[in-house]
This record gives C-alpha cells, sequence and structure tokens, in this order.
C-alpha cells in the first residue's frame, strides 16, 4: 500500500539563508495494513527512544507521526560534526526500557499571543502581531518541552540572550540567566513554577536597567549523565522595552491615566497658529500599527549608538533627537521650509506618523520628504510611546529663535527706527513644536527628573549633531541653563527678552526698549483623556514679570553671551497693542486689525507709529513686506486712541507662503519724552476646515461610509488638489487625487471602509495643494463588536 513520506531538510534549507547547502533529505515511509495488527520491532523502540517527540507512543502499539520536523541550527554549524547514532543493545531482538534519554530542548513556547497572559501584564497586547514584546524590570512566562522529564537534582538549564552585532556579557548585551528557587528584584533570573511530564513553566525576571531592543534566545541543557551539553536556539526572539509601569526603572510614571494618554494612546492633537488664534489638528501616532516596533527599532540600529547604551532613556531620546532629522545622519525626514515640495509631499499635507516611519523603514533608511516641526514632534511622539517612554508633542507660541546664544532675542533698528534686516537673525517663530518625554534625570541634581524638552527640529547643533535635549524643564523655568542638554536654547525659546537696538550716527547701536513679554506664550499640549488643550506655560516659566520669573532671566543671561545687556528702563507712559477681534481674519477677505495707542499720563502725547506687515514664514523669517504706512497719532491726556488697520485681500493673495502667516511691525518715538514705543504682532489668516460626515452603522467587519466636504475659500483656482485619508482602525492611509478645484467651488467625496478595530476611533483626512495649507478636518466614529 502506499506510505506516508516525511521529508527532513537540511539546516541550510530552514532559517534565514536558504540554499547555503545542498539539501539532506531522510524519508521514513510507513505502511499500514487495515485490520492488522502492527507490532514494534526493536529498532522502532530504538528510534522512539532517541527522539521521543517525534515518536510518541500511544494506545501501547500505534504511533502518531507528526507532520512536521523542527531542525535547529547550532551556532556554528560548519565546526558541528554530527555524531554517529548510538548503536542499539538488542537483548532478544529488543532495546531495554529502562535505558536513559539525553536531555535536548524539543520546543520552547514564548507564550507570545497578542492576547495572552505576557503581552496584557506587560500592557504590550495593543502592538500588531504575536512576537514576544515585554517590558523591562518585569516577569514574563514560557514554556519549554523537553526529551524526558527535567530533574532539578540531576539536570542543568541556562537561557542565554543576546542582542546586537557583538554581544558581551559585561556591556549588559549577552545575559545568562540562571535557574534559581527563590526569585529576587533588579536581577535576570528564571525560576520552575510548574512541571507536568516532559513540560517546564518558567517565569522570567529582567532588571528594570536592562538594554532595550531585540534579543535572540537559546537554551543550553546538560546532564551529569550526558557528556556535552546540547543548545537549542527559539524560532521567535523576545522585544524588550522601557517600561513606565515599573517603579524602579528611570521612565516610571505614578499616574496611570497619564501612563495612558503618553504611552498607550496613539491618536493626538498638534496646535499651531498664533498664540490669539491657536489652531489644532489630529494626529495619528499609530504606535502600536503594523511594522511601526520594526521600524522603531530599525532607527536603533542605523544611529551609531552603541546597543550598551540602549538601557539609558536619556541616551536613547538624545538620539532619536537627531535621527528623527536627516540633516546630518540620513534621518526619518528631510526638513524644508522653502514652500517648495514638488519632489515629495509637503510638510502640512502628513496627517500620520504611520506613512512616514513605515517608508523610511521599507526603503532600508531614505529619508523621506519632507517635514516642518509639528511632523518632526508627531513622529518623535511615535517613536518615543513605542519604545516605552512617556511622551506628548508640546507647542510653543511665540518662540525665540536665539542663534547667538545671547539668551535675548535682539531686533535691530536704523536711525529712523526701520528694521535692518540684514542684522535681525534671531527670530520669533509664530509657533514651533517640540516633544516632552518623562524621566528621572539621575544624571543631574536632583529635582530635575520629570518633564524633559527635546526636538527633534533641526535648527541648531548639539556636539557636532542636528538634535536638541533632553532638557530637564524644571531647569529651563528656574533659568538653571548650566545644566545639560542644551537647556540654554529651549530657555531662549520660552522666556527670553526682547531687546531692541537702535544705530547711532557713529555706527554703534543703543538699547532703546526691552519686551519683557514678547515670547513663550500659550504653551499648549493634549489634555490628558480628552481632545481639549491643556496650558502647561507654568512648568516651563513663572508668572510673566514675577520676582521668580525675573530672577529666572536674569540667572540665565549671566551663562549667555550678552551678560551686561539689561539697563534701567525709562519712564513709559504711552503703551501700543494690537487686538485681534473674534478668530480673526479669514482667508479670502480683507485683514482686519485694531492698533490700540493709550495715553497714560496727565499730558498730551504725540506721536508717529511706522507699521510695516510682511508676509511671514511660520519659523519667524519675513519673506517680504507688502505695506508700509506713517500713521500719525495725537493724543489727549489719558486718552485711548483705537485705530483701525486694514490689509486688502488683492495686496496678500499672491503673497502667501505656508501657514498663511504675516507678521505687524509697528514702532515710533514719543515726541515729549523720547520714549521708544515698539509692537510686533503675528496673526494667521484662517483656513476653513474639512467637514466629515459618518455614514451609516459602525460595526467591526460591515463596510460604511463618511462624506467629506470642502469649499474653497479663494475666487481663484486651486492648483492639484489632493485630499488624504486615514482612520486608525478604519481605513488605510491613502491619497485621492482632486486635481483643480474652481473659486469658491465645493468638493464632496465620499469614502467607502470596513471598520476592523471596536471603540471610539477617529477619521482624519488633511487637503493638500500649493495655494492653500493647513486644510484638515476630523470625526469621532464609535465602533461597535459585530
Amino acid at each position: 500500500m502506499p506510505g506516508e513520506r516525511l521529508t527532513v531538510r537540511s539546516p541550510a534549507e530552514i532559517g534565514r539563508f536558504p540554499g547555503a547547502a545542498p539539501p539532506l533529505r531522510v524519508e521514513l515511509t510507513i505502511q499500514s495494513q487495515e485490520g492488522k495488527k502492527q507490532e514494534e520491532g526493536g529498532c522502532r523502540r530504538w528510534f522512539r527512544k532517541i527522539c521521543p517527540c517525534c515518536c510518541k507512543r500511544q494506545n501501547g502499539t500505534s504511533y502518531d507521526i507528526t507532520d512536521k520536523v523542527e531542525y535547529t541550527k547550532p551556532p556554528n554549524a560548519a565546526a558541528v560534526t554530527m555524531p554517529e547514532p548510538v548503536k542499539p543493545k538488542p537483548e532478544n531482538g529488543e532495546m531495554k526500557e529502562t535505558e536513559e534519554v539525553k536531555l535536548s530542548v524539543c520546543s520552547v513556547d514564548l507564550l507570545s499571543s497578542q492576547s495572552g497572559q505576557n503581552r496584557v501584564e506587560h500592557h504590550t497586547d495593543l502592538y500588531h502581531g504575536d512576537e514576544l514584546i515585554i517590558r523591562r524590570g518585569q516577569t514574563f512566562q514560557m514554556e519549554i518541552e523537553f526529551s524526558r522529564p527535567f530533574s532539578a537534582d540531576t539536570d542543568k538549564m541556562r537561557l542565554e540572550l543576546k542582542t546586537g552585532p557583538l554581544p558581551i556579557v559585561s556591556k549588559g548585551t549577552h545575559v545568562i540567566i540562571p535557574l534559581v528557587e527563590h526569585m529576587d528584584d533588579e536581577r535576570w533570573e528564571a525560576k520552575i513554577t510548574e512541571q507536568t511530564g516532559n513540560k517546564i513553566r518558567l517565569s522570567v525576571n529582567s532588571p528594570a536597567s536592562a538594554v532595550i531592543g531585540l534579543y535572540g534566545l537559546t537554551v543550553t541543557t546538560s546532564s551529569a549523565k550526558d557528556g556535552e551539553p546540547t543548545v537549542h536556539s527559539s524560532s521567535k526572539d523576545i522585544v524588550m522595552l522601557f517600561n513606565p509601569w515599573c517603579e524602579e526603572d528611570t521612565v516610571f510614571l505614578d499616574d496611570e491615566e497619564q501612563r495612558k494618554e503618553y504611552v498607550l494612546n496613539d491618536i493626538g492633537r498638534i496646535y499651531y497658529g498664533t498664540e490669539k488664534q491657536i489652531g489644532a489638528r489630529t494626529w495619528n501616532f499609530g504606535q502600536f500599527h503594523e511594522g511601526i516596533l520594526d521600524a522603531c527599532l530599525f532607527i536603533l540600529e542605523k544611529s551609531d549608538m552603541p546597543p550598551s547604551g540602549r538601557g539609558d532613556p536619556v541616551n536613547v531620546v538624545r538620539v532619536i533627537s537627531a535621527m528623527i532629522n536627516a540633516q546630518d545622519d540620513y534621518g526619518v525626514l528631510v526638513g524644508n521650509w522653502s514652500g517648495n515640495y514638488a519632489d515629495g509631499v509637503s510638510p502640512a499635507a502628513w496627517s500620520s506618523s504611520v506613512e512616514i516611519l513605515r517608508k523610511y523603514h521599507s526603503s532600508t533608511g531614505t529619508p523621506v520628504k519632507y517635514g516642518q516641526c509639528w511632523v518632526f514632534s508627531g513622529v518623535t511622539t511615535t517613536v518615543l510611546r513605542c519604545l516605552g517612554i512617556p511622551a506628548r508633542s508640546v507647542t510653543n507660541f511665540q518662540s525665540a529663535h536665539d542663534t547667538d546664544v545671547s539668551l535675548t532675542t535682539d531686533i535691530y533698528f536704523d536711525e529712523n527706527m526701520e528694521p535692518i534686516d540684514l542684522l535681525n537673525s534671531d527670530s520669533v517663530w509664530n509657533f514651533h513644536v517640540w516633544n516632552d518625554c518623562w524621566m528621572a534625570r539621575p544624571d543631574l541634581p536632583p529635582g530635575h527628573g520629570g518633564w524633559q524638552a527635546v526636538d527633534s527640529t533641526p535648527q541648531e547643533t548639539s556636539q557636532g549633531t542636528f538634535r536638541c535635549g533632553p532638557a530637564s524643564v524644571n531647569a529651563i523655568r528656574s533659568g538653571q541653563v548650566y545644566l545639560k542638554h542644551d537647556t540654554p536654547f529651549v530657555f531662549a525659546e520660552v522666556n527670553s527678552d526682547k531687546i531692541y537696538w537702535q544705530r547711532n550716527l557713529d555706527g554703534t547701536f543703543s538699547q532703546v526698549y526691552s519686551e519683557k513679554k514678547a515670547v513663550g506664550h500659550c504653551i499648549s499640549t493634549k489634555a490628558v483623556g480628552s481632545d481639549e488643550r491643556n496650558d502647561i506655560t507654568h512648568l516651563y516659566k513663572h508668572p510673566e514679570e514675577s520676582e521668580e520669573e525675573r530672577i529666572a532671566v536674569e540667572t540665565a543671561c549671566r551663562y549667555g553671551s550678552k551678560p551686561d545687556v539689561y539697563s534701567v528702563p525709562a519712564s513709559e507712559d504711552v503703551t501700543v497693542e494690537v487686538k485681534i477681534d473674534g478668530e480673526g481674519p479669514r482667508m479670502g477677505t480683507d485683514a482686519k486689525l485694531s492698533i490700540v495707542v493709550k495715553n497714560q499720563s496727565s499730558q498730551p502725547r504725540q506721536t508717529t507709529l511706522h507699521s510695516q506687515v510682511a508676509v511671514m514664514y511660520y519659523t519667524g523669517v519675513l519673506k517680504n513686506a507688502i505695506k508700509k504706512d506713517k500713521i500719525p497719532v495725537e493724543l489727549l491726556p489719558n486718552e485711548e486712541k483705537i485705530i483701525e488697520w486694514v490689509l486688502p485681500y488683492q495686496q496678500y493673495q499672491s503673497q502667501l507662503v505656508d501657514q498663511a502667516a504675516l507678521m505687524l511691525t509697528l514702532s515710533g518715538r514719543v515726541s515729549e519724552t523720547k520714549q521708544v514705543l515698539a509692537n510686533q504682532t503675528t496673526f494667521r489668516l484662517r483656513t476653513p476646515d474639512l467637514q466629515i460626515t459618518p455614514l451609516g452603522e459602525a460595526v467591526v467587519g460591515k463596510e460604511m461610509s463618511a462624506k467629506i466636504t470642502f469649499t474653497n475659500p479663494l475666487s481663484r483656482i486651486l492648483k492639484d488638489v489632493v485630499f488624504r485619508v486615514e482612520g486608525l482602525g478604519l481605513q488605510k492611509g491613502h491619497e485621492v487625487v482632486v486635481g483643480d478645484v474652481g473659486g469658491q467651488a465645493t468638493v464632496t467625496l465620499t469614502e467607502h471602509f470596513i471598520p476592523t478595530q471596536p471603540g471610539p476611533r477617529k477619521l482624519v483626512a488633511s487637503l493638500d495643494c500649493k495655494q492653500l495649507t493647513q486644510v484638515h478636518g476630523v470625526a469621532d466614529v464609535v465602533v461597535r463588536e459585530q
């Protein structure tokens, strides 16, 4: 009768390098006869004793032959000589039943199911796939099946974990895990918790300082009677992450709601605009999405940081800050503020980190085009949360960029109080987005742990590389700019004074005005557990003009390049400020602002205000002035005048850049007192939102749809319009090419998709075109189980 054929292939055909050696074929044919009892011969019993995992006795005389034979390649296959099989010593043609079987590992089960005990207890059950993903400083379970029952008295076993290209025990990258009777904390150890027949269950513990990353596992067994030990390599790797739930881990965060937000939430909000016109956009961090963990580990591998340094979150964050930008190390994102994105994707078009990271990983490290600060921050949040470091995106409005380490923002005017653009290298960005991450700082004096500022946007170099942080937010608040890393730069962003200088006739400059509340306003992040904006300015600086705030500024400036910049303030009785009504001017209409000039003295005052409005990149770099005026002002004692200022649509319609931002600069001198008046106000032209309306019932596995509507606010045609749509658990990210959209025209798209995950979800869409940016929308979708 035809038999069953079992083929065993050589080690070279199994694993990562197929075809490295000619195949070894072993064919075992089993003939069966109906109705005839099959006797077991001596050779058959010998084969069963040599490999009991493959030939298990059932019902006494029949055998269950597995249809899969696993072969594990030894560490050095070329140096291993296959031992000759031990010849059976028959007694009357049969093997003795009492002969000892050599101890070896038949299989290792890492219990890595996504919904299993390990993944749930380690808060890694949201990650895609069935790999064993665990957090350091916490025990995990595994099962091992041997060729015979394991005896703790006569048998020995140890586990070994290796990470990196050259694992070394002293560096913590080669870990030898001993078998112990009693578990202690803060060390590698394993304990048998259960034994049934040939199987044992192990509880394995790791220290809270363990190196994070990808580990390979081997199990070595030996016995006093067996001689040479045997080694079994697990076919699955282990991923080790930081552990914010472990008190001994330096990233420990003692608040469950904050851990849910800053580690487990895969959707967030990023703020932009100006302090008086704060906009918000939804961002898909997607740290648990398929392929993202692999991409994050790839970024660590691609960096120059040795694997032994991956146990310290300060090192890891500093490396991530450098690797997210491509400025000098072929990192993830290419920065582009030129307005020309023809060979890539406009920064305003992204609404998710997923596509960026997967594209970078799949191209084996080709930088993705293009990013600006909010994109760098969104991707940084994804990577840090994915690795287990609590993180959030933070937006600072009126964010200073100090280029000369003076810790002041310097504005230079000529003899006529006209700005000298050539000298004005310091700038104030409308907004700038960076990150906070949470960790202890044992490398700093006590009291400087907690939130740390880290910035992946390439602005200035730090120790020769474009990166920034981590800088203690507590140190920034108190002006302790001498504490690492990059604290002076972040301090200047949030709390530098704006110093106005006027050129004298002899070419020197005199300080004519000091603005103490010019930068660092409405520092914002998404609130815990809601989509509301949380103002965290108080974490970065003391209340403006309080004694504590002035002490912090003076403390910081003593370490800057202009320690003697402050002078005695002149008498000031005239004030000037700019007010924006409501949400501010909208794109496609005249921009109207109010200039309020107030005389606080009992004497009349007279001045001439020089006004200049310029188109501005959100980074604070001016493109060009589009309107200049001189406004004479006469004030009676204690009088307040409101001057209506208007910028016609025709003057700005063809001049705008990315964020539709403008800066109005006012300057002048009071005739009677020679007091200098100066004010700079940034504002943006608000763009319309995309309206997203879910249609139908939201049920897992059932098709539904959503309608996306957009109306062009401009009277001119929008060219090459592209929509990007994505929703974690709803719809994979993709583009919809719309083409040209006429002036004042309305576009409606209908998206059809099948939800894959239950619970509250967000469908996010954005519009990408040259003439109009920062157009996006979001819809909440609550998906229920089928």
